[in-house]
């Protein structure tokens, strides 16, 4: 509370206290005001209550409607910065004292000598109080943040869809081309998150979910301009968007532990048609570009070299649609629905 403050207005009504007065503070003459909701109801007798003001701060001594030991002060669990425990009045429920004289009994307790351990985990923790993680916050801002980029792609992709209709096809990538390549080098994160404890799991599936992409996206569409215009790649990034946009929300929510029942069957379901259609727009960009790659020689190592090593791209191409496209999608398809049974669980067919 600032120094020299007057005309203080006070109102302690059931679990709130609200206080606004002005004073003089480190910016100047200024009006300051607060609002306390307590975890519980407090005496509403005025008689019990008192009020000390010095040329620093007011002093209240406030009792409860009920004896009881309260887990923190106020009733939310995240708490302001500005408000600060007193060590030196601090007591636990452990305290050997009756009721009768709780409030009497004011004697300082040594916390730092007594109880070190204890007081090194209240400065931590601040009693009672969930300190927001760094990590949790870290983590719903990526969340949010990619699921911002997703849901801007398929907005410009539908205001250019209404206005054009299918002509607008051919320029999607360019429109989204620069924000869809970001987000995709953002996602290499996701494969760092389990490595630092940051999210469950390991990092193997979320590398090749993301490398698999990068690859198309890098080495199939930004490197070849003639695929760029293609129609299938504005369904192939309609596609990503659409299960992008449900995926991190779900993630925020479950980083608060909210359960949002349509939110998980999104989660859980959309993606039965849509990561097969990706997969097969995936495939179809890659085999559209094996001509091209043969007609340019793009990322062909050929020999004589001074690793005596040869490259051929297209061929790998070739391999990659014959032996492991449909592999690789029924892998996929597959760890999705375990993770499906997990959530949802299995459906319950209704007999007759």
């Amino acid at each position: 509370m600032p120094i020299n403050f007057q005309n203080e207005e006070i109102q302690l009504e059931g679990n709130k206290l609200t206080l606004s007065a002005r004073g003089v503070g480190a910016h100047g003459e200024s009006k300051y005001s607060f609002c306390l909701n307590f975890f519980g109801d407090l005496d509403p007798n005025d008689d019990i209550h008192s009020k000390k003001l010095t040329d620093r701060a007011i002093e209240f001594v406030l009792k409860k409607t009920e004896l009881c030991w309260w887990p923190r002060l106020i009733k939310h669990q995240q708490k302001p910065a500005w408000l600060k425990i007193d060590f030196e009045r601090w007591k636990s429920e452990d305290d050997d004292f009756s009721d009768s004289n709780m409030v009497d009994n004011m004697d300082t307790k040594d916390i730092i000598g007594d109880y070190p351990e204890l007081y090194e985990k209240l400065k931590k923790e601040e009693f009672g109080y969930i300190k927001e993680d760094f990590k949790k916050v870290y983590i719903v801002f990526y969340n949010f943040t990619q699921f911002l980029f997703f849901t801007y792609i398929l907005v410009v992709i539908g205001v250019r869809y209404a206005k054009e209709g299918a002509d607008s096809m051919m320029g999607t990538y360019e429109a989204v081309g620069p924000v869809l390549k970001f987000a995709q080098l953002v996602q290499y994160l996701e494969v760092m998150h389990p490595i630092f404890g940051y999210t469950k799991g390991k990092p193997l599936v979320p590398f090749m979910q993301v490398t698999g992409r990068a690859v198309v996206l890098f080495a199939m569409i930004e490197a070849e301009p003639r695929m760029q215009t293609k129609p299938v790649v504005f369904y192939l990034t309609v596609v990503w968007s659409l299960v992008e946009i449900v995926r991190y929300p779900y993630y925020i929510a479950d980083v608060y532990k909210h359960n949002f029942k349509l939110l998980t069957w999104l989660r859980y379901t959309i993606w039965i048609p849509l990561y097969p259609l990706g997969a097969l727009c995936e495939g179809i960009i890659i085999l559209r570009n094996i001509p091209y790659f043969e007609e340019t020689g793009r990322f062909v190592v050929s020999m004589p070299n001074s690793w005596n090593f040869t490259f051929h791209t297209p061929t790998i191409m070739k391999l990659y649609l014959l032996l492991l496209l449909f592999p690789g999608i029924y892998a996929v398809m597959s760890h999705m629905y375990r993770a499906r049974l997990r959530k949802l669980g299995p459906k319950k067919w209704k007999r007759k």
